[in-house]
């Protein structure tokens, strides 16, 4: 047999540790979980646990997220061309697939791991929170795409996602007392809501981006919701995100041009924790998304995580909580560029700056 090389060993090293952590956390909950419990299920030593993962917390996230990744297709008729209020109860009715509604069901699913006590560490839940609104703003452009009216639907959105978000974890607190018929017409009936949503009125208060001319050649990185490789050098917007701005994204989707490619890159000093966080809801959402919606209707901005910084390098961008950055990128250069709040609104609308 083929000796393994150092990065296959440690490739496999890192998949039995997912494998027995999941068994621990599916068996004790993330509180009563042990280090050494996990690293013995998987023969190894507890330093090689952590040589992996810097915590259980990270170890958890990272459960989570491959659990996501690896799921199926909720089942059903397969998406169909159809209003909001169908559209909305085909959500539901997918993202209610993973929720232990009798207590049967798989534990590890994100709706019911991200509880209270694993969203403890503030940073996490300030993470945690902004995806929850990038959430709803791509269910709220997927809707918007599919009614064609031309009306923002992100209030719309998050009041859907707050009633799924009550019913998952009412479920995963008290399994069978949730009906899930009663929450799907609910978030059916949610599509007639008009909410008189206006856009963010900082926008009215954006400065331009500034003109650049330079080299660019980032890294590629990968779209935790559908594996697919991102090619950030395509034409298009790229903006840089700490974990308190990631909502920033749907300045940039808006303001872009149709031909544009739009990509979020979160700009983090611990990947580890918001790296596999951020796959986790990402992975879910884009499942529940694609059993809902037509493929028209998707949204086309995309997230990836600057695991090490180089994108953030490539863009002179510092890594920050409340970084956001951005620069307009066409042809292998960069042509416009902004830093601070409202950044990726202004680099994706200098559309001019664009032409070569």
């Amino acid at each position: 047999m083929a000796r393994l090389t150092r990065v296959q060993q440690q490739a496999r090293n890192r998949a039995r540790v997912l494998a027995a952590a999941a068994e621990e956390f599916a068996e004790r909950g993330f509180h009563d979980a042990k280090i050494d419990r996990i690293a013995a299920r998987a023969d190894l030593t507890r330093g090689a646990v952590y040589s992996n993962f810097p915590g259980k917390r990270a170890l958890y996230f990272s459960v989570l997220a491959d659990a996501a990744e690896r799921a199926a297709p909720p089942g059903g008729p397969g998406v169909r061309e159809s209003g909001p209020a169908a559209v909305l109860g085909a959500f539901a009715r997918a993202r209610l697939s993973r929720v232990p509604l009798t207590g049967a069901d798989d534990p590890l699913g994100t709706a019911a791991g991200l509880t209270t006590e694993v969203l403890s560490d503030a940073p996490v839940r300030r993470l945690f929170a902004q995806l929850a609104r990038v959430e709803a703003v791509l269910l709220a452009l997927a809707l918007e795409a599919l009614a064609g009216d031309g009306r923002r639907r992100v209030r719309q959105a998050q009041a859907v996602l707050t009633v799924l978000r009550g019913a998952e974890h009412t479920a995963a607190a008290a399994p069978g007392t949730v009906d899930p018929f009663t929450v799907i017409r609910t978030c059916e009936h949610l599509a007639g809501l008009d909410l008189e949503d206006a856009a963010p009125p900082h926008l009215d208060h954006v400065g331009p981006a500034a003109r650049a001319d330079g080299p660019w050649a980032p890294p590629e990185g990968t779209d935790p919701a559908t594996g697919e490789r991102v090619d950030l050098g395509a034409d298009g917007v790229v903006a840089l995100l700490g974990p308190g701005r990631l909502e920033a994204v749907e300045d940039a989707a808006r303001a872009a041009a149709d031909t544009d490619a739009v990509t979020a890159v979160l700009v983090t000093d611990d990947p580890a924790e918001h790296g596999p966080l951020l796959r986790a809801v990402l992975a879910d959402l884009h499942r529940h998304l694609a059993a809902a919606f037509p493929a028209r209707a998707l949204p086309r901005a995309r997230l990836v995580v600057d695991v090490d910084g180089a994108v953030a390098a490539a863009a002179g961008a510092a890594v920050a909580e409340d970084t956001e950055a951005a620069v307009r990128v066409a042809g292998g250069r960069v042509l416009a560029r902004a830093a601070g709040r409202g950044a990726a609104h202004a680099v994706a609308a200098a559309r001019a700056a664009a032409r070569p």
